[in-house]
C-alpha cells in the first residue's frame, strides 16, 4: 500500500533508465573515429535495431519533450531526408558485416507528416542498406491529424506492422491547453483503419500531469480508450521542464495537477487497465496477454532502451538522424542535436557523432542488474554471480544497504538468494533501480536535474 507520506518521501528526480549510465553522463570526447572502430568490430552476428529519428511536426505541442521542429517547408523537410539517406549510406559502410534487422522505429516529431513517397524511400535505403528478418518487427508513430487513408495503405504495404498514435488525453480542455486538438472520433477511424489493414498491434500513448486533469477526468478518457481496445499503452508522466523547452512555458502552470494528483491519475489508470485485461509491463507501459511485449516479458526477452520497452534483449541499437543514440553492447553512440550541425557533418562524409560512451565492465554489470529491475522485477543473485563472476552481496554492499530502506517502506522483498520487487515496488521502479546507480548523484551534483518519479 502506497501512502501520501510515501508519496511525499518518494517524490524525488531519478532516471528513466532508458540507458544506463544515463544520458547525461556521455561525452563530448568520444569521437567518430571511435564509433566507426565499434562498427568495425562488431560481432555480425548479433541482430539489429534501427531508430530514424524526423523531427518536423505541423503544429507545436506544448508538452512536448522530444527534439523537434515546426516547419510547413517541404523542401527543406526534403532535404533532411537526403541527409538521413546518405548517413544510412555511411553507417553501412562503416560496419564490417551486419546482422539481421529484426526491428525498426520511426520517431520525432511526426513521422507520418512526411510525403508518401518520402517515406518509402527510406524504407527502400534501410531495405537496400540492412538484410530485414521476415518476422522484423516496424514500427511508426503516428499523429491522427492529417492522417489519410493512402498513407497508412502504403506503410502497410512497405513493411510496418505496428503503429504508435498520439492521443495525451480526450478531454477537450486538456487537450486546448496544450494545443493538441483531436476529438476522439478522428482517433477511432484511425485506429479502425490501422485494423483494416492488418498492422499486427496498435499502440496508444497518453500523458497524465496535465493542465486541467483530475482523476475523474483522465477515467473519462480511459472509458475512450478502452472502446478502441489498443494492443499496447504508454501512459508517460508529463515532465514539465520549462528552463530546458521554453514553449512549456505556453502552459497555464497553476493548472497543472499536484503531485498527488498526478500519482492518484497514474494509480488509477494501473488500475482501471489490469481490471480491463491488460498486462502492466512495467514503469509506464502496459500491453494485452497476446501481445509481443507482454510474450516478451514471459520469455525472457524484453528489452529497455530509448525505444523504451521492445521486445529484442540482445540486438544492437543503430540511430540514424539528428539526436538519435545508439547502443552497443559496450557502448552508446549520439548524434548532434544541432540541426544545421547535422546536415553539415554529412555533407562532409562524417558520421554526425556529438556525445557517446565506452562501458567499464562496472557500467555493464550494473545495466544488466538495473534492466532485471525494470524489465522482470526481481533478482537472481546466483544467477548473476555465475554470470559476471562476482560476490553479489560484496559487490553491492551499498546498493544492499539502500535497498533495506525500500524494503522497510514494503517496495521489495530481500532474501539470501533474491530480490523481488512487490507491485508497490514497482510503481515506484525508478527508485529501486538507482540503488545501484553511481553516475546519478554526480551528475546531480554538476547540476543536471532528472524528472520527478511522481
Amino acid at each position: 500500500m502506497i501512502t501520501i507520506d510515501l508519496l511525499r518521501r518518494y517524490d524525488r528526480p531519478a532516471p528513466r533508465y532508458t540507458s544506463y549510465p544515463p544520458a547525461p553522463a556521455f561525452g563530448e570526447e568520444f569521437t567518430e573515429s571511435e564509433y566507426r572502430a565499434l562498427l568495425a568490430q562488431r560481432d555480425p552476428r548479433r541482430p539489429l535495431a534501427l531508430y530514424a529519428h524526423l523531427p518536423f511536426c505541423d503544429t507545436l505541442c506544448y508538452f512536448c519533450g522530444c527534439t523537434m521542429r515546426v516547419s510547413h517547408n517541404r523542401d527543406f523537410m526534403r532535404a533532411y531526408l537526403e541527409s538521413l539517406l546518405e548517413e544510412i549510406a555511411l553507417l553501412r559502410e562503416a560496419l564490417s558485416d551486419t546482422g539481421s534487422v529484426v526491428q525498426m522505429h520511426w520517431g520525432g516529431g511526426t513521422p507520418t507528416y512526411y510525403e508518401t513517397e518520402a517515406l518509402l524511400r527510406l524504407t527502400e535505403a534501410f531495405r537496400a542498406a540492412f538484410p530485414f528478418d521476415p518476422e522484423a518487427e516496424i514500427s511508426v508513430e503516428a499523429d491522427p491529424r492529417g492522417l489519410e487513408f493512402e498513407k497508412l495503405a502504403a506503410l502497410r504495404q512497405a513493411g510496418f506492422n505496428r503503429i504508435s498514435i498520439g492521443v495525451q488525453d480526450f478531454d477537450p480542455r486538456v487537450q486546448e491547453a496544450v494545443n493538441r486538438l483531436q476529438p476522439y472520433e478522428l482517433v477511432a477511424q484511425v485506429s479502425e483503419w490501422v485494423r483494416e489493414l492488418g498492422f499486427y498491434s496498435l499502440n496508444f500513448d497518453l500523458i497524465y500531469g496535465l493542465p486541467y486533469q483530475t482523476v475523474e477526468r483522465f477515467a473519462r478518457t480511459l472509458e475512450l480508450v478502452l472502446t478502441l481496445r489498443p494492443d499496447r499503452l504508454a501512459v508517460f508522466r508529463y515532465a514539465h521542464v520549462p528552463h530546458l523547452r521554453p514553449h512549456q512555458r505556453l502552459i497555464p502552470s497553476e493548472a497543472l495537477p499536484s503531485a498527488e494528483v498526478s500519482w492518484q491519475i497514474f494509480a488509477y489508470t494501473v488500475e482501471r487497465l489490469t481490471a480491463a485485461g491488460y498486462v502492466y509491463i512495467g514503469m509506464d507501459h502496459f500491453a494485452l496477454p497476446d501481445d509481443a511485449l507482454s510474450r516478451a516479458q514471459i520469455e525472457g526477452t524484453l528489452q529497455r532502451n530509448f525505444m523504451g520497452y521492445t521486445t529484442h534483449a540482445d540486438a544492437d541499437l543503430l540511430a540514424v538522424g539528428m539526436s538519435g543514440i545508439g547502443e552497443l553492447e559496450a557502448a552508446y553512440v549520439q548524434n548532434t542535436r544541432d540541426l544545421s550541425r547535422y546536415r553539415e557533418m554529412i555533407r562532409q562524409g562524417r558520421l554526425p557523432v556529438a556525445a557517446g560512451y565506452r562501458m567499464s565492465f562496472d557500467d555493464r554489470l550494473r545495466r544488466f542488474v538495473i534492466r532485471q529491475l525494470m524489465n522482470y522485477g526481481f533478482l537472481d543473485k546466483p544467477r548473476i554471480e555465475a554470470q559476471w563472476g562476482i560476490d553479489f552481496d560484496t559487490y553491492f554492499a551499498d546498493a544492499l544497504r539502500a535497498l533495506t530502506t525500500l524494503a522497510e517502506d514494503g517496495l521489495l522483498e530481500l532474501d539470501p538468494d533474491r530480490i523481488r520487487v512487490t507491485f508497490a515496488g514497482r510503481l515506484l521502479i525508478r527508485h529501486v533501480a538507482r540503488c545501484f546507480d553511481v553516475h546519478s548523484a554526480r551528475l546531480e551534483e554538476k547540476g543536471f536535474r532528472f524528472s520527478r518519479v511522481i
